[in-house]
């Protein structure tokens, strides 16, 4: 079984002899219902069409039932963010053949006569905001960005300038190589009120070479209402953060995250990180938002409610924990931390007390983790507080 995965752009194409004969040759077509309208005149008399549409297992089924040879239309270059990725990935003992097009970022910098070599390219296309946040905080300057009906230009724009990421222009453009195509230069502003069609795609550049700051002092962030001290120090949230070696890790819970200082300053330093956020108290919800924006930090997933009560199921696990309040259930988190961590897992806490310590240092030997820092700090006028950090002893 052969398939062959020909890239068009959103005009009516030209194909080449080779691509003619091999339309010529099968019975079999796949593709959206754009490229249908471009290519149906060319498709010999008694074709079958399969439409391709989320999700795929219709058009995999589909192949893989007929035994028979297929041609699959696909939008510039199939191997770019595209079908033809997928199909390898499902269908690995077919023979493929990929005859591309250029693909719609490529056209889109032919038009502006950018270096397009020089930018990083993010899909948004069916994908989590993960990459894109990444590149936002770790001040990538120049970024390709492939949308959908979903994450939109004007979507996109909303975002970042949520996060005060004002200081990008975009490079904008629409159905691409069709004779509806257009392209602008815009504002993030002026793309929040675009009247766009699909599909499209833009490129961003920035305007200044300014990055989100890192380290942050405890009197920049907004705090609860009447406790102005019930925040991390930032000599204690970095150090804690540091002791937690989190450049190894992937997924970061912050259970008490109060104000969201310690979330925050766990995203800013290292990007790639999942992390949650659990808080108990409603009238953190708004501040950790705020917060959060203010210091230029998407990603956060904030969960609000008593942690032992929220649904964690199907959740990723973490393997890195920072306990910042428990209300008086300690153990009780703890244990169900212990549950949902990975093996390899770190663990650290800030106690302020000898009694927090001593809870803190009994459960850990009582439940196979070992204490491998207990840094004692003192900030100014404050009283010491004691950095504790753990990971679960190796069988």
């Amino acid at each position: 079984m052969k398939i062959t995965i020909i890239g068009i752009s959103d005009r009516i194409p030209e194909f080449t002899r080779k691509e003619h004969a091999i339309i010529q040759s099968v019975k079999r077509f796949a593709g959206g219902n754009r490229h249908h309208e471009l290519v149906g005149d060319f498709l010999p008399e008694g074709y079958r069409w399969q439409t391709i549409e989320v999700p795929l297992n219709k058009l995999y089924q589909a192949i893989d039932e007929s035994k028979k040879d297929w041609v699959v239309f696909a939008s510039g270059d199939p191997l770019f963010y595209g079908i033809g990725i997928t199909l390898k990935r499902e269908l690995p003992l077919a023979q493929i053949e990929i005859l591309p097009d250029f693909n719609s970022l490529q056209l889109l910098a032919h038009r502006f006569q950018l270096p397009y070599g020089e930018f990083q390219t993010i899909s948004l296309t069916g994908r989590s905001w993960e990459q894109f946040d990444k590149a936002l905080i770790q001040g990538v300057c120049k970024m390709g960005i492939l949308t959908d009906k979903k994450n939109t230009p004007a979507s996109i724009a909303k975002r970042m300038l949520d996060y005060g990421y004002s200081n990008y222009q975009m490079y904008y453009g629409e159905r691409l190589g069709g004779e509806n195509e257009r392209f602008l230069k815009l504002t993030l502003e002026e793309a929040l009120v675009l009247d766009f069609k699909h599909p499209n795609c833009f490129y961003l550049e920035k305007t200044d070479n300014a990055i989100p700051k890192k380290g942050i002092p405890e009197n920049e962030f907004k705090p609860l209402d009447g406790r102005p001290k019930m925040i991390t120090k930032m000599p204690v949230r970095l150090a804690t953060l540091a002791y937690m070696e989190l450049h190894g890790k992937k997924v970061f819970w912050d259970v008490g995250a109060c104000t969201g200082s310690i979330s925050i300053e766990a995203k800013l330093n290292h990007p790639h990180l999942q992390i949650s956020a659990f808080e108990k108290r409603k009238e953190s919800e708004s501040l950790i938002i705020q917060n959060a924006q203010k210091f230029q930090t998407p990603g956060i997933e904030l969960f609000i409610g008593d942690y032992l009560e929220l649904d964690k199921e199907g959740m990723p696990k973490p393997d890195a924990v920072f306990l910042g309040g428990y209300g008086g259930k300690m153990e009780e988190i703890l244990d169900d931390l212990s549950y949902r961590m990975e093996q390899n897992a770190v663990l650290a806490f800030n106690s302020v007390s000898s009694e927090s310590r001593t809870r803190f240092c009994s459960w850990c030997s009582a439940n196979n983790f070992t204490i491998t820092v207990q840094q004692v700090i003192a900030v100014e006028e404050f009283n010491p507080i004691i950095i504790l950090v753990a990971k679960r002893k190796t069988i």
